[in-house]
């Protein structure tokens, strides 16, 4: 064959193509379980370090093995609707830690993208939601944990939230992103922000919580802004408040369920009193 000819060129060129396609489609398909085993361990430990953010014996250090923490400290790890109903339970790895499942980022951004929907008018698909509610008992207290996801101003931020068991007080909090601007948007990665959050509350109005200017300075229900990165700092309280709006209806039912419990073991310890009385 000529190699000279434009025949040539065209079949040479198309081999090539079809046998680098081949290779990175083989390299892409081995590679993927250990992706997709790096993006839980990732997510466990974001969410490990929001429940144990305010804990002084329970810490998340680089050798920390998250897996085995998550699966000794995780009480419940389920997935409740717009409702707040439960609606299907996730794996807390208590057998095997290989069984751990978790929500990831591409997890959320599906509910995201269900949640833009509804914030359009489509109140049907309340009930198709499953957002991750994640319970683990550090200290002897109960920490649920809850993620929000939503637009930056170059990509995706995300985050994990920590709320103690009245459902509004936040016992910690961690957030990440996919390109904000180093040095400014970027920073909510950063302890220095994220450090505001525990001890702050979700509002019971429409604004839950707010990422603004002196947001710290006396308002229980908002943190500083970012100096400079005004369109991140923005993005990140309208996700937080948008996902703590749609998680709300689930902290309720949960916390008149536990004040039910609670004076049921009232009701029940002033009967026992009652009959040692009479006896």
């Amino acid at each position: 064959m000529n190699t000279n000819s434009n025949t040539y060129t065209v079949i040479y060129s198309t081999v090539l193509v079809v046998v680098v396609a081949a290779v990175l489609a083989f390299a892409a398909m081995s590679l993927k379980p250990r992706q997709d085993e790096n993006i839980k361990i990732e997510t466990i430990s974001k969410v490990l370090m929001a429940a144990t953010q305010s804990s002084s014996s329970v810490k998340v250090e680089e050798d920390t093995d998250v897996m085995a923490l998550y699966a000794e400290k995780v009480s419940e790890a389920f997935y409740v609707d717009g409702y707040g109903k439960a609606a299907g339970e996730m794996n807390t790895g208590k057998d095997n830690v290989k069984d751990i499942v978790v929500a990831t980022t591409g997890d959320l951004k599906k509910q995201n993208d269900i949640i833009k929907q509804i914030e359009n008018g489509n109140t049907d698909l309340l009930a198709s939601l499953r957002l991750p509610v994640y319970i683990f008992s550090i200290d002897g207290k109960d920490i649920t944990v809850i993620p929000c996801y939503g637009a930056g101003l170059w990509g995706p931020i995300w985050g994990y939230i920590a709320v103690a068991e009245d459902g509004q007080t936040i016992e910690g909090a961690i957030f990440d992103h996919k390109s904000e601007t180093p040095g400014l948007g970027a920073k909510i990665a950063e302890e220095p922000f994220y450090s505001q959050f525990p001890g702050k509350k979700f509002s019971d109005g429409d604004v839950k919580f707010s990422v603004v200017k002196g947001g710290a300075n006396g308002d229980i229900s908002g943190v500083d802004a970012i100096s400079g990165a005004t369109i991140t700092s923005r993005a990140l309280g309208s996700t937080i408040n948008t996902w703590a709006k749609y998680y709300e209806p689930y902290f309720k039912s949960a916390a008149a369920a536990a004040q039910d419990e609670e004076c049921c073991g009232c009701c029940e310890e002033t009967e026992e009193t009652a009959n040692n009385e009479e006896e």
